[in-house]
């Protein structure tokens, strides 16, 4: 039993630590996350470019 808690506790004090450092190292503002061109497909990206009509095309259906 003890060594379910501690290994309980572990993991509590591993995921909090876990939060803060992906909070204030990873974390970027959606205006910059999505600011790279990369991130914004065109028209030919889209789904009316690829004349996508929801059917399998290789099954015929």
């Amino acid at each position: 039993m003890k060594a379910f808690i501690l290994a309980i506790l572990f993991l509590a004090v591993v995921a909090t630590g876990a939060g803060f450092v992906l909070e204030g190292y990873f974390s970027r503002e959606a205006d910059q996350a999505l600011a790279l061109p990369s991130a914004r497909p065109g028209h030919e990206a889209s789904v009316e470019a690829r004349q996508y009509n929801g059917l399998d095309s290789k099954r015929g259906e």
